[in-house]
């Protein structure tokens, strides 16, 4: 028996208005829930991007919800490193959010094309990283998703998509596993096997599992295909079972302690987003000084 098809997204062209001050360029990507549209925002004389809800859920509460969590995150948070929203619809036939335009690859397209990353880029993206994980800790907010394909690495590298952001008090209630899969911790994959609750912590475990994907260039924990589907939480997530596969040898052993650190399997033994932040900077001071990135900038 066929599997029903996915419900089909807009099918905008060039120059199809969703708003009456933004007209759209191309199409640029989505999801089940959205489609994301590169823009011509009129009233700011500038391009950006439109993430919209598919058309099957323009009228649906749950994801209206959804999107005005989203929309009330981007509100709350102004940082260098993490994505800048402008602009809520959230009624009408085109509920969308308009989101600033970044030039530049994801981390993972960088790391399925060049492979491994080398300390130049790597080290300043875990300290930028590290930086915007400790900024949404201060004003009360877990990413919930940090990951390769949410990383764009431009000068500096940017920490996108809160699409399941939560506020810290929300994140304590969750349970059940809310995130993408190989970069999630364990609390994350099984709330209720944890007495912590899932908070900052799990976003710098995030960080740790995007470090050792862009130092080895795979994921940190092997999972056969077919256990993605499993309802056992064990066989499901490697990461409740298992060790991370080892980083390579030629790894700086400071570096390669702090990613262990940060996918510690106990939350509370890992280190804030702002420890790791301050151990990184000695690393980040030891490139050659026009890559160094610290409490100077870069030179």
């Amino acid at each position: 028996m066929p599997e029903p098809s996915a419900p089909s997204g807009w099918d905008f062209q060039e120059g199809d208005a969703i708003h009456p001050e933004r007209t759209v360029l191309r199409h640029l990507g989505g999801g089940s829930d959205f489609d994301v549209y590169l823009v011509w925002d009129q009233r700011r004389l500038t391009i950006m991007v439109a993430k919209l809800l598919r058309p099957h859920l323009v009228e649906n509460a749950g994801a209206l919800r959804h999107l005005r969590r989203e929309a009330r995150a981007l509100a709350s948070l102004s940082h260098p490193t993490v994505l800048r929203g402008f602009d809520a619809v959230l009624d009408g036939p085109h509920p969308h959010l308009l989101l600033e335009h970044l030039e530049g690859w994801t981390l993972r397209r960088v790391i399925s094309r060049g492979g491994p990353l080398p300390l130049e880029q790597l080290l300043p993206l875990a300290l930028n990283g590290a930086a915007a994980l400790h900024y949404m800790a201060q004003e009360g907010w877990v990413h919930l998703d940090v990951k390769p394909d949410n990383i764009v690495m431009g000068l500096p590298p940017r920490l996108i998509d809160l699409s399941v952001a939560r506020p810290l008090d929300e994140a304590a209630l969750l349970r059940s596993a809310l995130g993408t899969d190989a970069y999630m911790a364990p609390e994350q994959c099984d709330p209720q096997r944890f007495s912590a609750p899932v908070g900052s912590p799990a976003d710098v475990w995030g960080l740790g599992a995007t470090l050792h994907h862009a130092i080895a260039g795979e994921v940190p924990f092997e999972r056969e295909p077919e256990d993605r589907l499993s309802a056992d939480p064990l066989v499901r997530f490697p990461q409740l079972r298992d060790e991370a596969r080892p980083l390579p040898r030629r790894t700086p052993p400071e570096l390669a302690g702090l990613v262990a650190a940060a996918m510690d399997p106990d939350p509370l033994e890992r280190p804030s987003a702002a420890e790791l932040a301050a151990a990184l900077e000695p690393l980040v001071d030891g490139l050659p000084r026009r890559m160094t990135l610290g409490r100077r900038g870069i030179s």
